[in-house]
C-alpha cells in the first residue's frame, strides 16, 4: 500500500472567471477567481472523490499563488510537490462563458511559474509514494518541463506505479496560435505529433477528445488517429466523444468508435464546458484507481464531466462522492443541474471546507447593547471599536492558533476588529439583522437587494437573528420570513455560510415543540442554514425534538450553536451540561457573560486596556473548559 493514490503534473493557475454569461469577455466587469490548470483541477477533483492526490508544479511567491496553495489544502491535496518560485508569477487565465459553444479565454502564461518546472523539483521519494502519476500535455512543450515530466515518469515506473496522461492539448501553449486564440482545440502540427509519440510508450492510460487523439496521432480521421497511436502505446485508450459519452479501447482498435467500451451518459444541459474535460478525467481515475470496470468508470467520468458543464468555474464545480451517489440514486431531476436546488444544496453542504466539530465562540456583535453601556458611561460610540478590538485579543488569546474557535463581530461598530479577525483561523459570524428589529430588517449597508454581501469576505459566516414565533400573526410570519429567505439566497449567490438564530422566548410562550417547528418552518421554505444558533433550551425533550427537526430535514448541516442572552456563568453551565448531551449541538456562542462587566469598567475608565483583555480571556477561558468538560462526560457515558 502506498500513501497516495495520485500525483498530477503540471500547469496551475488561478482562473479568473466572467461573472457575466451571454457576452463578449471585453464586456465582462466582474470575474470570480477559481484554481485552475488541468492537473490541478484533476487533482483537486479526484481529492473530492476520496482519492488521496497530490500535485507538482510551481506557483509564485505572491498573493495567486498563496491563494492556489491554501486552496488546494483545503481541498485535501498533499501540497509537498508544490513549489514556491521566487522569480516568476503564478499563471493567470481569463475566461468567460458566451454560450454553450463559445468560451473566450486569453491564458497569461508569459514565463510563468508552473512552466519554470524543472527536474530538480522531481523528489524521486515523494513520487515513489503514489500509486499513480498523471501529466498533462502543456508540460511535454518544453524542454526543462519536459524534463521534469520524463523524471518522474521513470520513478513511476520503477516504483510500480501506474502512468497516465490527458493529452489536454491547447494549440497556443505550444506556440502555435496567437494569445486572442485561446478558445482553439485543434491546429495540425507534426511537430507536436511527434513530441507525444515520443513518449506515448510511457503510459498505461491515454486520455483525450478526438480533436486530442488527431494531434496524438497525426490523422484527422479518429479511428486512423486512434491506430497510430497503438502503434506505439499498449495504454488503454479513453476517446472523449461530447455528448455521445467515451470509449475505451484495450486492445486492438476496431472499426467504428461505437465498439469501444463505454459508460452510461447523463444528457443535460450545456451551460459552460471549460474544466469538463478535468472533471472527467477526475472521475476516471477514481474508477480506474479503484478497480472498477469500465464501464463504471465511465460512469464516475461522465456524470463529473455532466456535472461540470452545468456550472460555473472548473474545480467548483466538481461533485463530492456523496454528491455523486446522491446524484446516482435520484437520476436527473432538472437537465440545468445546477438549478437542481436538492442536488445544488447537497453540493453546496458536502464541498464546505473547515473543521468547525467544535464551536466555542465569544460572541461581540453586539451593537444596541454596547451602545447603552457607553452612553451610560457618557462616552461616544466611536469608543465601542476599540473596545471589539480588544474582545478580539482576548479572544485570540484564548485560541492560541488552534481550532475550533470563533467570534461574532459586528462591521459597523466593529469594523476593526472584524479586519484584524481576517485570516487569523478564528471562525468569523458576521450579523446583518438591524438589531432589535422586528418584524426583521438588516443593517443598512446590505442596501435594499441586499448587493452589500458582495463585499463580505468568503470567510465571514452571514448570521441574522429573527425574533419569530409560531403563533405569530401571519403578517408578521410571511414578512419575516420573506426577509430571511431573500438574505439566505444572497448568501449562497456569494458563496457565504449562513447562520440563523431564532428566539422564540422573548415573544411568546415556549414549550418543548416550538423550536422545532420553528425549524421545520424555515426548511419547509426552502432556509437550509449551516449553522442554527439557538437559545438555552430547559429540557432534554426540546433539544431532542430541535435536533431531530434539523436531522428530518438536513444530513449534512454544520450543526447547532446554543447563545448564552447573558445567562450567569452558573446558568450556562447548566444549559451546557444538556445540550452537550446531543452531537448536533457543536458548542456556543456567547457575549455579554464574558464581555459585560469588562465593558462597563472599560467605558468608565476604571479598567485598562489589558486588564479587560485579561479578565475577558479568563471568562472566556473558563467557558471553553466548562463546554469541554460537558462534551467529555457526554462521551463518557456513551
Amino acid at each position: 500500500m502506498k500513501p497516495l493514490d495520485l500525483i498530477t503534473i503540471g500547469r496551475s493557475s488561478v482562473d479568473l472567471y466572467g461573472a457575466q454569461i451571454g457576452g463578449r469577455l471585453e464586456d465582462m466587469s466582474s470575474f470570480n477567481k477559481y484554481i485552475g490548470g488541468s492537473p490541478t483541477n484533476i487533482a483537486a477533483g479526484a481529492a473530492r472523490l476520496g482519492l488521496k492526490s497530490a500535485l507538482i508544479t510551481r506557483v509564485g511567491a505572491e498573493h495567486m499563488g498563496r491563494f492556489i496553495r491554501e486552496q488546494l489544502v483545503r481541498e485535501g491535496v498533499d501540497v509537498r510537490g508544490v513549489v514556491t518560485d521566487p522569480e516568476r508569477l503564478t499563471a493567470l487565465v481569463l475566461l468567460g462563458i458566451r454560450d454553450e459553444h463559445q468560451f473566450p479565454l486569453i491564458f497569461y502564461r508569459e514565463n510563468c511559474a508552473d512552466m519554470a518546472l524543472c527536474e530538480d523539483d522531481i523528489d524521486p521519494a515523494f513520487v515513489a509514494e503514489a500509486r499513480c502519476v498523471t501529466v498533462t500535455g502543456t508540460h511535454l512543450s518544453h524542454p526543462r518541463t519536459e524534463a521534469a515530466v520524463l523524471k518522474a515518469l521513470r520513478i513511476a515506473r520503477e516504483s510500480g506505479a501506474q502512468t497516465a496522461l490527458d493529452i489536454d492539448y491547447r494549440p497556443n501553449l505550444w506556440g502555435l496560435a496567437g494569445h486572442e486564440a485561446g478558445e482553439s482545440r485543434f491546429i495540425e502540427s507534426a511537430q507536436v505529433t511527434a513530441k507525444l509519440q515520443a513518449t506515448l510508450h510511457l503510459f498505461d492510460l491515454i486520455v483525450g477528445t478526438e480533436e486530442e487523439f488527431h494531434i496524438a496521432g497525426g490523422s484527422t480521421d479518429t479511428l486512423e488517429a486512434l491506430r497510430a497511436v497503438r502503434k506505439v502505446s499498449n495504454a488503454a485508450l479513453v476517446c472523449k466523444r461530447g455528448p455521445m459519452g467515451a470509449s475505451v479501447f484495450e486492445g486492438e482498435v476496431p472499426d467504428s468508435l461505437d465498439k469501444g467500451q463505454t459508460g452510461p451518459g447523463f444528457p443535460i444541459e450545456v451551460f459552460n464546458v471549460l474544466g469538463a474535460g478535468d472533471g472527467f478525467m477526475a472521475g476516471l481515475l477514481k474508477g480506474w484507481l479503484t478497480g472498477e470496470d469500465w464501464p463504471t468508470a465511465l460512469k464516475y467520468a461522465n456524470a463529473c464531466g455532466a456535472f461540470a458543464v452545468s456550472r460555473h468555474g472548473c474545480t467548483p464545480a466538481y461533485p463530492s462522492l456523496e454528491e455523486l451517489q446522491y446524484f446516482f440514486r435520484t437520476g436527473i431531476k432538472n437537465k440545468a443541474l445546477r438549478k437542481d436546488q436538492a442536488l445544488e444544496q447537497v453540493h453546496w453542504s458536502t464541498n464546505r471546507k473547515g473543521d468547525w466539530s467544535t464551536m466555542r465562540v465569544f460572541a461581540f456583535d453586539h451593537r444596541m447593547q454596547l451602545e447603552a453601556m457607553a452612553e451610560e458611561a457618557g462616552v461616544p460610540t466611536e469608543k465601542i471599536g476599540a473596545f471589539k478590538t480588544l474582545c478580539l485579543q482576548a479572544a485570540s488569546t484564548v485560541a492560541g492558533g488552534e481550532g475550533g474557535y470563533g467570534i461574532l463581530c459586528d462591521g459597523r461598530l466593529g469594523r476593526e476588529a472584524l479586519y484584524a479577525a481576517a485570516a487569523t483561523g478564528l471562525w468569523i459570524g458576521r450579523p446583518a439583522e438591524w438589531p432589535g428589529s422586528r418584524p426583521l430588517t438588516l443593517e443598512p449597508e446590505l442596501g435594499l437587494d441586499f448587493g452589500g454581501l458582495n463585499e463580505w469576505p468568503a470567510e465571514q459566516v452571514v448570521k441574522v437573528l429573527c425574533f419569530y414565533h409560531p403563533d405569530d400573526a401571519a403578517e408578521m410570519r410571511a414578512e419575516q420570513e420573506a426577509t430571511v429567505k431573500r438574505l439566505f439566497t444572497a448568501a449562497r449567490r456569494n458563496s457565504l455560510e449562513f447562520l440563523l438564530e431564532v428566539i422564540p422566548s422573548k415573544v411568546g410562550p415556549v414549550d418543548d415543540e416550538t423550536v422545532a417547528a420553528i425549524i421545520d418552518r424555515f426548511y419547509e421554505i426552502g432556509v437550509y442554514p449551516d449553522w442554527w444558533k439557538l437559545e438555552p433550551m430547559q429540557t432534554h425533550a426540546s433539544w431532542a425534538n430541535a435536533c431531530a427537526a434539523v436531522e428530518r430535514h438536513d444530513a449534512y448541516t454544520r450543526g447547532i450553536v446554543v447563545l448564552g442572552l447573558d445567562a450567569p456563568q452558573a446558568e450556562l453551565q447548566e444549559s451546557f451540561a444538556l445540550a452537550a448531551g446531543f452531537d448536533l449541538v457543536k458548542g456556543f456562542a456567547v457575549g455579554r457573560t464574558i464581555f459585560g462587566e469588562a465593558a462597563r469598567q472599560w467605558f468608565a475608565g476604571r479598567m485598562s486596556d489589558a486588564e479587560a483583555v485579561e479578565d475577558m480571556a479568563a471568562r472566556y477561558r473558563t467557558l471553553c473548559r466548562i463546554w469541554d468538560q460537558a462534551r467529555a462526560k457526554k462521551g463518557e457515558a456513551a
